[in-house]
């Protein structure tokens, strides 16, 4: 199961990433809103690569943000692998990536945290984030969906809704053998 979250989560955070990036540019142009740095002003902060003002090099920016988007898509693979399919595991997922963001942003002293922020930069950047998920969390769900249920979805199978008396399937039946 691992080894087939690695290839499909990269694969799927990567689109993710494509996806979100083109809602961005789409939300740029309505909106005038400039480039964001701060990617790459946090992965030569994690680095200790040198940092310098203004615009920062594209290659530094799209190495965090498509790097960061193909790690975290890993984690959504694992979800749909284990049978956390759909829109609420991605809307789950979309709180691992914002506060994921947050972590490096304010780890780093590149962000500050959210509620210091506009109300107007929480919400696009919620959405932007959300676009993520959910594009990623699609691409994750239909590579995964390929191998069939998951464990959870074994589980859910045999015994809808949540019971303290039932316990978990046999190993051989949870994997699908």
């Amino acid at each position: 199961m691992i080894k087939r979250a690695l290839w499909q989560g990269l694969l799927a955070g990567t689109a993710g990433g494509v996806v979100m990036t083109l809602g961005e540019k789409v939300e740029q142009a309505i909106t005038g809103r400039p480039n964001s740095h701060v990617p790459a002003r946090v992965l030569q902060r994690l680095t200790g690569l040198p940092e310098r003002p203004g615009p920062q090099p594209l290659a530094v920016n799209w190495g965090m943000h498509y790097g960061q988007a193909a790690l975290l898509g890993v984690l959504r693979s694992v979800m749909a692998q284990a049978g956390l399919r759909g829109p609420v595991a991605s809307a789950k997922f979309a709180v691992v990536r914002l506060t994921n963001d947050q972590i490096l942003e304010n780890a780093t002293g590149v962000g500050a945290p959210p509620q210091t922020w506009p109300r107007k930069e929480i919400a696009v950047d919620l959405l932007h984030r959300a676009v993520y998920a959910f594009a990623t969390g699609a691409v994750a769900d239909a590579l995964a969906a390929r191998g069939g249920p998951g464990p959870g979805q074994r589980h859910a199978a045999a015994r809808p809704g949540h019971h303290a008396h039932v316990g978990p399937l046999p190993r051989r039946h949870a994997y699908g053998a």
